[in-house]
């Protein structure tokens, strides 16, 4: 039985590839942080869940702690690695950019060298799609020049990258990095554009829309998500023979990038409006400039995804809506 290491566990992306890896019969092996960045009942909810499975075990340290960190993946030995865990949150990197290296660079070569220490024969990492930055032409492609960040958020997670494919060539360590885009769903984070819209309107209390609603994101949703994550497990890269049509595979390490997202550019007007017909009621909408740091768009092309795995997200934003206000209702007892 393929044992996996997730970072990130009670986070939202780790719950439920967490959860997916459990229900398919694997044995789990969760770190997280359970830092105060959001509420924590939330990620004590998240892994109480988990620990309901005879087949997960989890600790809990930082990703800085590198004793902790080495200490708990030498134990588990692990067959694959799925680092997840970090700094999440692109306008708090504004706040707090100290953090995001702390954890996103730091407790990243963390987890790089004890991958390497137990000799995994697959290491996958999360990015995101914020490191293509200022870059306008769309969709984007994993092979678009991606040298223009615009937060403190993305230049760490950029780094990861770089520091992925040296540690690859160094180790001969298969590595497959990978950026997410505008994930959401239930069980969500609180500072995420959907829990907030959502509590604002049941609330009746404004919800702040930035660049005057001209904005367009690929939301995809979070059962889509780790869908690809999983199946990413499987597609490890290596030499030429591993390569597939518009491949990232690297011709000096066995590495590379692939981008998770939906593949449809939506307005954020027309998800906020997906949100009030779910809800059943009218938002009171507080239209502001754009945020330092901010793009107006983010469009994945997901060709990459689907030929190495034959796999696509595809769950229309409408559908995601009515299943996230469906957990919330459920969870704050609406």
């Amino acid at each position: 039985m393929q044992r996996i290491f997730v970072t990130g566990t009670a986070g939202f992306i780790g719950y439920h590839l967490a959860r997916l890896l459990l229900d398919e019969g694997f044995i789990v092996g969760g770190f997280d942080g359970m830092t105060d960045y959001y509420d924590v009942r939330l990620k004590q909810r998240r892994h109480a869940m988990l620990h309901q499975s005879p087949n997960f075990r989890a600790t809990e340290a930082m990703l800085e702690d590198n004793d902790a960190l080495a200490g708990a993946i030498e134990a588990f030995e692990p067959d694959v690695i799925v680092h997840l865990a970090g700094q999440a949150g692109v306008r708090y990197s504004l706040e707090n950019p100290r953090a995001y290296v702390d954890s996103n660079v730091v407790g990243t070569m963390n987890v790089m060298e004890a991958a390497r220490a137990v000799g995994v024969r697959h290491l996958l990492m999360a990015s995101t799609s914020s490191v293509y930055g200022a870059n306008e032409e769309m969709p984007f492609r994993e092979t678009d020049k991606a040298d223009t960040q615009l937060t403190i958020y993305a230049a760490t997670k950029k780094a990861n990258e770089s520091m992925g494919h040296a540690w690859a060539h160094i180790h001969n360590l298969p590595i497959t990095m990978f950026r997410f885009f505008t994930v959401y769903g239930p069980w969500g984070r609180p500072d995420m554009a959907l829990f907030k819209f959502t509590r604002g309107i049941l609330e009746g209390t404004p919800i702040d829309i930035y660049n005057h609603g001209d904005m367009y994101r690929d939301f995809t949703y979070v059962e889509d998500l780790v869908r690809g994550i999983r199946l990413l497990i499987d597609a490890v890269p290596g030499g030429p023979e591993t390569a597939v049509e518009d491949d990232t595979l690297s011709p000096a390490a066995p590495w590379r990038v692939v981008n998770l997202g939906n593949s449809d550019k939506v307005k954020l007007l027309d998800f906020v409006d997906a949100i009030e017909a779910e809800l059943g009621r009218e938002a009171i909408r507080n239209y502001m400039p754009m945020q330092t740091g901010d793009v107006p768009a983010t469009w994945a092309d997901a060709s990459l995804l689907q030929n190495l795995t034959g796999y696509r997200p595809q769950t229309d934003f409408r559908d995601g809506v009515a299943r996230f206000v469906a957990w919330y209702r459920d969870y704050y007892e609406i």
